[in-house]
């Protein structure tokens, strides 16, 4: 299973004083070197932490697969295109939210999406819609054309007893199932960290998780190079 190292808050850090540091450039370059797979941004729409000049600078330094999560507008399709990462993840976006809180209504937005999803492919980009472990979803996200999924894992990290999160994986293992069935690559992520992972890295059908919060929490404590190793090693343990 491959790791998707997400650097947003690298960024979060540098926007709270309007400084030029930390770098999420140079985030995004320890982490290709401490073994991600590859690099995760969100450009959002209040640029309340990845800037456009960080998505450029990215892209032209690592040599590993960019990312790059978005809303589906046409600013940030325009974007896209120009930049050209290698993957774009298409998320649900509200301004007042601190962080990503569902996943994208694909079923009910189907239209609007599919011809982003074309956009996207045209310029070659490969495009995973982020969404929650429901089969309508799914099942609309291969209608929408997108080769990918990535599966909102929230309420798996959030659940409140071990009755609820047993519940709660069980649903995911079965979305990652059908997904895969049908023809689709399964990704996940949203609030996985070291307690909660090795679960999620026993599905055999998901191909790439991608963490962000968790392994930069940690590495205030031990540097980011061994917060990314230890997560590695923890997926890489159920094996």
């Amino acid at each position: 299973m491959l790791l998707g190292v997400n650097i947003d808050h690298v960024a979060t850090l540098r926007q709270a004083r309007g400084t030029s540091y930390p770098s999420p450039l140079d985030a995004a370059l320890i982490a290709e070197e401490a073994g991600s797979d590859s690099i995760t941004i969100h450009l959002r729409e209040d640029r309340r932490h990845i800037l456009d000049a960080d998505v450029v600078a990215i892209k032209e330094k690592i040599s590993i697969p960019l990312n790059l999560e978005m809303a589906m507008t046409n600013e940030m399709l325009d974007i896209a295109i120009k930049v050209k990462p290698e993957y774009c993840c298409i998320v649900p976006e509200r301004r007042e939210e601190l962080t990503t809180e569902g996943g994208l209504n694909v079923y009910d937005d189907l239209d609007r999406i599919t011809e982003g999803c074309q956009r996207l492919k045209n310029a070659g980009i490969q495009v995973s819609l982020f969404i929650d472990a429901r089969s309508e979803q799914i099942e609309a996200a291969v209608t929408a054309g997108a080769p990918f999924i990535e599966i909102h894992t929230g309420k798996y990290a959030d659940a409140g007893n071990h009755e609820q999160s047993d519940q709660e994986l069980q649903t995911i293992k079965d979305a990652a199932m059908f997904a895969n069935e049908i023809g689709l690559q399964v990704n996940a992520g949203h609030g996985l960290n070291y307690d909660n992972v090795k679960p999620i890295a026993m599905i055999a059908q998901i191909r790439e998780l991608n963490i962000g919060h968790s392994i930069i929490a940690r590495s205030v404590f031990v540097g980011l190079p061994k917060a990314i190793r230890e997560l590695k090693a923890l997926i890489d343990s159920v094996k």
